[in-house]
């Protein structure tokens, strides 16, 4: 039985101060919300993660069933899956179901007039895992994908879609602390390794002693990241 379309994302918008001309998409960690993210990560920074030209959407996942073993009445998760683990195989159903309604928030933006190669996508944990399944199997031409202390698992669809890739790929910016004890390093230097070798240009920044947390630094990388990719657009001649 094929889930049902899911229903618009809910989400929580930074409004860019001028002229809108470009999207960046930030989806939260499992049980997380689109404000809850917005909301830590502008207590990291003392101020919203602001630009003059840049819309950022923070879109909240649909409440699930808990996945493992954490006693709530449902979170809200990208997707389904047994255990935090790079060995665990994925949920498919689930992921694609989710791409689905990710896609819509998308082709809101198109819709908007903002081109697809002025759109970032990324996220925390499970929503960097996301952005990259996003991305590298359905739209191939976004502007880049930033993953912060997020792994896809050993035999991924994504690695899978990407071995018959022939189109050029958006550039990854991945994060990891050395200390993380949810999401090890390790899985994410892997996943930065095999998508290199996959075709994809990737970055991967280290910070040492951070857990599974987001800091000030890496947000400031990423904030200097997010520019380069998606800088100010001269204004339009007549």
């Amino acid at each position: 039985v094929g889930m049902a379309a899911p229903a618009a994302l809910q989400r929580s918008v930074v409004s860019p101060a001028g002229r809108h001309t470009a999207s960046l998409i930030f989806l939260h960690g499992s049980g997380d919300t689109g404000q809850g993210a917005r909301t830590w990560i502008k207590q990291i920074l003392n101020q919203d993660m602001a630009f003059q030209h840049i819309k950022v959407i923070y879109p909240t996942a649909p409440a699930r069933i808990p996945f493992f073993p954490i006693n709530t009445a449902g979170s809200s998760v990208w997707n389904l899956k047994k255990a935090i683990s790079n060995d665990c195989p994925e949920h498919i159903e689930s992921i694609d179901s989710m791409c689905q309604g990710l896609t819509d928030l998308i082709n809101d933006e198109v819709k908007n007039g903002i081109a697809k190669n002025r759109i970032l996508i990324g996220g925390f944990s499970m929503g960097g895992g996301m952005a990259m399944h996003l991305a590298y199997r359905f739209h191939q031409d976004l502007a880049g994908v930033f993953a912060l202390s997020s792994f896809l698992n050993k035999d991924s669809a994504v690695y899978q879609a990407l071995k018959i890739n022939e189109s050029v790929l958006p550039e990854l910016f991945q994060c990891h602390g050395t200390a993380d004890e949810l999401v090890l390093y390790s899985w994410g230097e892997e996943t930065n390794k095999m998508l290199k070798s996959l075709g994809v240009s990737t970055s991967l920044h280290t910070f040492p002693n951070l857990h599974h947390e987001l800091s000030k630094i890496e947000i400031e990388k990423l904030k200097t990241w997010i520019i380069k990719k998606l800088p100010v657009e001269a204004a339009k001649r007549n």
